[in-house]
């Protein structure tokens, strides 16, 4: 089972495809600022709606930007978090076909090991007050 995540902009986005290709879910909802709180709960219910958990993820595709520095940050580090403790690979990909170009990415058994963002500018580093 391979899960794929987007945290680039207010509705996030994750879904689940089986080895061959075949979607189980698709779940967008509004996250917004909660996006830290509710993703881990989010994915944990629905892979459950499909009788699946953690265990049962193969790899791992992720939207890499560029948007929002806070939503590719938490999604990126969830996605590198389960690749990592699950020992699965993932990819980092970007643009409209992000997810049809990861699928195809972890069929050719690539594996970036580590997903990086994208935020498409510099940050903008605000001064402390005080």
């Amino acid at each position: 089972m391979i899960l794929t995540i987007r945290t680039d902009k207010p509705d996030a986005e994750v879904a689940l495809f089986d080895a061959g290709g075949k979607k189980q879910f698709d779940y967008t909802w509004h996250a917004d600022r909660q996006l830290a709180k509710e993703l881990l709960g989010v994915l944990r219910d629905q892979l459950a709606n499909v009788g699946a958990d953690f265990t049962t993820l193969t790899g791992v595709v992720v939207f890499k930007g560029p948007g929002s520095f806070t939503g590719l940050r938490i999604g990126i580090t969830v996605a590198n978090t389960l690749a990592y403790g699950l020992d699965i690979p993932i990819v980092a990909t970007d643009g409209d076909s992000w997810r049809a170009d990861g699928l195809k990415r972890l069929a050719e058994n690539q594996n970036d090991r580590l997903a990086l963002p994208h935020y498409g500018a510099e940050a903008n580093i605000t001064m402390p007050k005080k």
